[in-house]
């Protein structure tokens, strides 16, 4: 399902340089070493991605006002509306299949939805 998604959203971006930008989206402006921690990766494996995300114009850098030597980097609005429109492409298409299930099938998934929610709930509780 999720590499469906992926490929419904479009090729514009590697799955590394997607999960990138919506980290920093999320919880940018990061520094590229804590991007590389979040997204769990080698600080080089960060760096190259960060270059072709900065070449495409998704994200921009800036000097860390608590330490020069350092950058962060944020996202772009042409980076947002990217993000944005890769989503809603994926939400359409998944909309659609869901809309072509029968009454029963949707039911059974809001209730699997609803125990998946409660799980990630408990996983970030255990997280703080």
């Amino acid at each position: 399902m999720a590499r469906r998604l992926r490929q419904e959203a479009g090729a514009q971006l590697s799955p590394s340089q997607t999960a990138a930008l919506a980290t920093i989206e999320r919880h940018g402006p990061l520094t590229p070493s804590e991007l590389a921690e979040r997204e769990r990766v080698q600080r080089p494996t960060v760096t190259r991605v960060l270059a072709r995300l900065e070449e495409a114009g998704l994200v921009e850098r800036a000097a860390d006002p608590a330490d020069r030597r350092c950058s962060l980097v944020s996202i772009s609005a042409e980076g947002g509306e990217l993000l944005d429109a890769l989503r809603a492409r994926k939400d359409a298409f998944l909309s659609r299949r869901i809309d072509a299930l029968d009454a029963a099938d949707r039911e059974a998934l809001e209730r699997a939805l609803g125990v998946l929610e409660a799980l990630n709930e408990r996983l970030k509780a255990a997280r703080a």
